[in-house]
């Protein structure tokens, strides 16, 4: 199993793209900046996309692709891209984005009866089954509402888990305690100078990081994502204080992470 880091910054610069993840070379993971670096082809090999919450940097492309593809898809027959999310999260990008207004309706385009995107509701819990893959929807504690994911490495090789944007959060961790975790990626947006700020908008500081992964079993390699552009070497270093049994690394775009393997940060990725 192959996820590719598309993007893992918390916000854009240049050479810094918002949260998404390519697993394998059809299942987005969120949908922020990074998913303009696939090529055309690559685009329309997507067939689903699960959405971790509606904040921008997390959704902004799925309209994009939709517009990118929909030839593609019809004059192949490969029928809607399904977009897999919390009802509320499903409801806030056809309110707020899927509007007419500031963007059409890809749910209804180039018709009806053939759409270029499907919306599927998940809910906490649930297991889906995936191009292969069997992905399974943690909880997650944010300002809206929110999941994580988790996805099976199959062959007992252990999970890839993307935490989604989350401050603390116990029912996490119960929940991984009882599963081979073979890679964490987890969010830092924040610096310890900024630990107020984290708590308000239920995010990480590295102090409140540290917190979190004591309740993580074992030792694990943990990928640091969200960390705003500018930020990296800074929050990296308060990171790097406070030691423990987990290998501890800052994600980068370009990555490629496979599962049973140890990370790549230096990988190219593949166009």
């Amino acid at each position: 199993m192959i996820i590719r880091v598309l993007g893992c910054s918390g916000a854009i610069a240049a050479g810094c793209r918002t949260t998404s993840f390519l697993l394998d070379d059809s299942v987005l993971i969120d949908a922020g900046t990074g998913v303009g670096d696939l090529t055309l082809s690559e685009l329309a090999r997507i067939d689903h996309i699960l959405i971790s919450h509606s904040h921008l940097d997390h959704v902004l492309s799925i309209g994009l692709l939709a517009d990118s593809v929909m030839r593609r898809r019809i004059a192949r027959r490969r029928g809607p891209v399904t977009v897999h999310a919390l009802p509320e999260t499903l409801k806030a990008l056809r309110d707020h984005i899927f509007n007419g207004v500031i963007w059409p309706d890809f749910t209804r385009l180039p018709s009806v009866d053939a759409p270029t995107l499907q919306f599927k509701p998940i809910a906490v819990g649930e297991t889906l089954t995936l191009a292969g893959r069997r992905i399974e929807v943690l909880s997650a504690a944010h300002t809206v509402p929110a999941v994580g994911f988790a996805v099976d490495g199959g062959d007992d090789l252990g999970w890839w888990v993307y935490t989604g944007d989350t401050g603390p959060n116990p029912a996490l961790w119960q929940r991984l305690a009882t599963m081979k975790v073979a890679h964490l990626v987890i969010e830092t947006a924040f610096g310890d100078e900024e630990r107020q700020l984290a708590q308000i908008s239920r995010h990480l500081c590295p102090t409140s990081l540290r917190e979190e992964l004591l309740q993580l079993p074992g030792s694990v390699d943990v990928h640091i994502t969200h960390i705003k552009p500018g930020e990296l070497d800074a929050v990296m270093a308060q990171i790097a204080r406070f030691g423990g049994a987990h290998r501890i690394h800052a994600l980068a775009a370009g990555q490629e992470i496979r599962v049973g393997q140890a990370a790549r940060p230096d990988a190219v990725r593949q166009s």
